[in-house]
């Protein structure tokens, strides 16, 4: 197949990409998939300030740059310096983003194909409801990449096909059931924040508004009968009852996990915050294996000065080193000394790091994580037992589905958003201490890291999905191509 592709070099791939690193990291490793199994060129798209991020040591930032396999060229959603919860409405930004974003995405669109390399192909992630119709002006076929599980698409496209007033009529009780068609019994607690959002008032209510845009534009995908693809950030093993109960209304393709392979150079371009590398890597060297207790919540959420001092209480009663993330952005907290914290524990406290180097390090016993979709993959690919300290957003379910997999346990979080330190403690000992449960835990994550790792191999599921996909998309090019003739 390869090439079939580089016998056709007008072939073009487009990833437009919401600009956070959750969003910019696994349609990245699509990208370069991409590009590795057709030749193809493949153009990475993202808002200028996530581009900046990315290339901020090259002396023009907001122009074109490729890498060995990628060309990176922005388009702007009007905030070129980024989105501040705290100066910006998220009301407006999201109306100006579609505004902007469309006639910035549409002018590079114009003018790729008077340079000469006409797209032909539009791949875009979450909450770029726009995208479709840009496309579409321009005569492209566009996909869908969902970046969270597909058990989150699937809870979506039910809330908004029949499940909506349902769930509002019991989102204050965390304990209330809902049965979805082929889907577990899951309870409001296991749903996603924006699905049991009551205040209309919120700014985040938006966000709501778009993701039933989102299920809108796949419906209106479905042409003569055939059902809209969408390529997931899953594999099949892990998700086959959801993406075989999806299949009369979506096909949805699995081809993930979309993560940075040991051989792959993940140091250029790679993370939007900056680390030294050599720091914790030398001292997670120091450790004894599977003693460590990795602890981060992202690149978004934001620590409260009583979760860091629940969190501190924790680690000195437990008393396993620990390697802990807290961005620069969450540092500023009167009252708390992060380095005399470290320096009465056996731990060390880091801005940043690249987390699958650390996952994969033989000294990490665990990893306290917020349950991003993406930390979630890398703890599960890289076999480490994760507790669970849901926020907001899919996090809940990610959380839900950690215990459903048998690969961790999630804590119980209070009413104010905050674990306690009792609490955290008591999930650290669930996967870190001794006895039966645990080793079940331990024996769980050695068996979905190999499943994980066979489905991206060489004639794994998700390998075989993603290169069917292409060649269904060459042959349909071909067609075309024939029929102009």
């Amino acid at each position: 197949m390869e090439q079939n592709f580089r016998e056709s070099p007008q072939q073009h791939f487009l990833i437009a990409i919401y600009p956070m690193q959750s969003h910019i990291n696994p349609s990245r490793h699509l990208a370069r998939k991409i590009a590795h199994y057709t030749g193809a060129r493949v153009t990475v798209s993202t808002a200028v300030s996530g581009h900046r991020k990315l290339c901020s040591s090259l002396s023009s930032p907001d122009e074109e740059f490729h890498d060995s396999q990628l060309y990176y060229l922005p388009y702007s959603d009007g905030y070129d310096e980024g989105f501040k919860k705290d100066v910006h409405d998220l009301k407006d930004y999201m109306t100006r983003t579609r505004i902007v974003g469309s006639e910035s995405l549409s002018a590079l669109l114009d003018r790729l194909k008077q340079y000469g390399q006409p797209v032909t192909h539009i791949i875009y992630s979450i909450l770029m409801t726009w995208v479709p119709d840009v496309a579409k002006a321009h005569g492209i076929p566009s996909m869908q990449f969902w970046i969270q599980p597909a058990t989150v698409l699937a809870i979506y496209y039910y809330f908004f096909r029949g499940y909506k007033d349902t769930i509002i009529s019991v989102a204050n009780d965390p304990k209330a059931e809902i049965k979805f068609p082929c889907l577990p019994p899951l309870k409001i607690r296991d749903l996603p924040s924006f699905a049991t959002m009551t205040n209309e008032d919120s700014p985040y209510y938006q966000v709501l508004g778009m993701l039933e845009l989102t299920i809108e534009a796949l419906e209106k995908e479905s042409v003569d009968g055939v059902k809209p693809k969408v390529l997931v950030n899953s594999f099949d093993e892990l998700e086959s009852d959801v993406i075989k109960s999806m299949e009369k209304k979506l096909d949805l393709i699995s081809v993930g996990p979309m993560l940075a392979s040991d051989k792959e150079d993940k140091h250029e371009f790679n993370d939007l915050f900056q680390t030294d590398h050599k720091v914790y890597l030398e001292w997670l060297s120091t450790k004894p294996e599977k003693s460590v207790v990795y602890i981060s919540f992202g690149t978004y959420s934001m620590m409260s000065k009583q979760q860091l001092e629940e969190i501190s209480r924790c680690l000195k009663e437990a008393g396993w080193p620990y390697l802990w993330i807290v961005r620069k952005d969450n540092r500023d907290i009167e009252g708390f000394d992060f380095e005399k914290l470290a320096s009465a524990t056996d731990g060390l406290v880091v801005e940043w790091c690249h987390q699958m180097d650390v996952l994969r390090h033989p000294s990490v016993g665990c990893f306290v994580t917020h349950c991003g979709w993406n930390s979630t993959l890398e703890a599960l690919a890289c076999g480490v037992p994760a507790v669970g300290v849901p926020q907001w957003t899919d996090q809940l379910t990610n959380a839900r589905l950690i215990e459903e997999w048998g690969i961790g346990v999630r804590g119980e979080i209070g009413e104010n958003g905050v674990i306690e330190g009792k609490e955290l403690k008591r999930c650290l000992e669930a996967v870190m201490g001794d006895g039966e449960s645990v080793e079940k835990v331990r024996e769980m994550s050695a068996f979905w890291k190999e499943r994980a790792r066979v489905a991206v191999a060489e004639g794994g599921s998700s390998e075989r999905n993603l290169r069917v996909f292409l060649e269904d998309i060459r042959r349909s090019k071909m067609k075309i191509d024939i029929n102009c003739s």
